[in-house]
């Protein structure tokens, strides 16, 4: 429970950019990403499932600084809210964002899921960030309307 501003500095001392890589930025595939140059899966990638993207480790620093930006500022604004007005305010606020980000869904086709909500109640709803326009699936084909109502429901026997 410490008031924490920035994320610590768990990072490497080092990096390694002599490594050669296949892929490239997300947007744009035939170019050099420097900061994503080096990412490797973590050991509990293959645990996670296959719908939900896989967290990396990067050796940059800056990267895994800012990776914990908004944790940190988000149990900062939860500590501040507990000091302020007791335990009960974070949790409520948990507990509606929570509710927020799992009842809102929208099939790919129909846009797919913004989290508008989810981002009024966390007070980010005035930023604009990297994976808010470039989501990185430009290439990739999404599945159709009724496959995803199918995977939605649990009816893909």
């Amino acid at each position: 429970m410490s008031l924490r501003i920035a994320p610590p500095s768990n990072h490497a001392t080092s990096t390694n950019n002599t490594s050669s890589t296949t892929g490239g930025a997300p947007s744009a595939p035939g170019i050099h990403d420097t900061l994503r140059s080096s990412l490797t899966p973590t050991p509990t990638a293959s645990s996670t499932s296959p719908s939900q993207p896989q967290p990396t480790t990067s050796t940059h620093p800056l990267e895994s600084r800012l990776a914990a930006w908004q944790s940190t500022q988000d149990s900062l604004k939860m500590n501040m809210l507990r000091r302020n007005f007791g335990i009960a305010e974070p949790v409520r606020r948990g507990m509606e964002i929570k509710i927020c980000r799992e009842g809102e869904w929208r099939p790919a086709c129909l846009g797919g899921s913004a989290g508008v909500g989810g981002d009024v109640l966390a007070g980010r709803d005035a930023e604009l960030g990297w994976e808010d326009v470039y989501k990185g699936d430009e290439i990739m084909e999404g599945a159709d309307f009724h496959s995803e109502m199918e995977a939605k429901l649990k009816m893909d026997w």
